[in-house]
């Protein structure tokens, strides 16, 4: 076992906390080889961790001029359009758990946690926290998360906190602007453009602005190292 890891693993011993390699992570996605992202490291480097909330940048113009755009956007989702951005920040809770229509790529700028589930265990629009899976991203690795896997904000290893690069077809997360129509059950889990957002019924600011309180469970916390 990778010593960080290990020391993670004995800071939340009430907790199973995965190897990105380990084949538990399989079902939720994949990881990435054979891309340089060294353009886009460069430009992370240049950008802070906020010490009090996340910050999610659906489209950041610095990273999507790479060259490498271009080659994610034509390879891993077919030529479909995309955006670049990324997610930094202080975060050491669970909180919600989204999806998309299409897969996400995460690459981690910092050593990184996730917590991820299946959307086939969601029923009634209710989540049950016990079916979640914890795993360790050390710095560097690069993923793709199927649309099928519930997934939020990374948690922190250590107190700088994290940086997460999030790569999504076109539009993801942009505000509704179209009257949502509730035909089926999960017409309600629509919280944002091509996003289904399961908040934890603590969360007061995602209930607030329109979540749906679907998580039963703890708002667990992660110890860092």
């Amino acid at each position: 076992m990778n010593n960080l890891l290990k020391k993670l693993q004995e800071n939340n011993s009430n907790k199973t906390i995965h190897s990105i390699t380990a084949d538990k992570f399989k079902k939720y996605g994949r990881i990435l080889t054979g891309f340089d992202w060294s353009e886009w490291n460069e430009t992370m480097k240049q950008i802070e961790i906020p010490q009090d909330v996340n910050q999610y940048i659906a489209s950041d113009t610095a990273l999507e001029k790479a060259k490498l755009t271009e080659k994610i956007q034509t390879t891993l989702f077919g030529g479909m359009e995309i955006q670049v951005g990324y997610c930094n920040g202080p975060n050491s809770h669970l909180n919600g758990l989204e999806y998309h229509k299409g897969s996400e790529i995460n690459i981690a700028v910092t050593d990184l946690i996730l917590i991820l589930g299946h959307t086939g265990d969601i029923h009634k629009n209710k989540y049950k926290t016990e079916n979640l899976d914890i795993f360790y991203l050390p710095k560097g690795t690069m993923i793709e998360i199927y649309q099928t896997t519930l997934h939020f904000a990374p948690c922190k290893v250590n107190e700088e906190g994290f940086k997460c690069m999030v790569i999504l077809p076109k539009g993801t997360n942009e505000p509704i602007d179209f009257s949502k129509s509730v035909i089926t059950e999960e017409d309600k889990l629509l919280f944002m453009k091509n996003k289904w957002l399961l908040a934890h019924p603590d969360r007061t600011p995602l209930i607030s602005k329109g979540a749906y309180p679907g998580i039963i469970g703890e708002n667990f916390k992660l110890e860092t190292i």
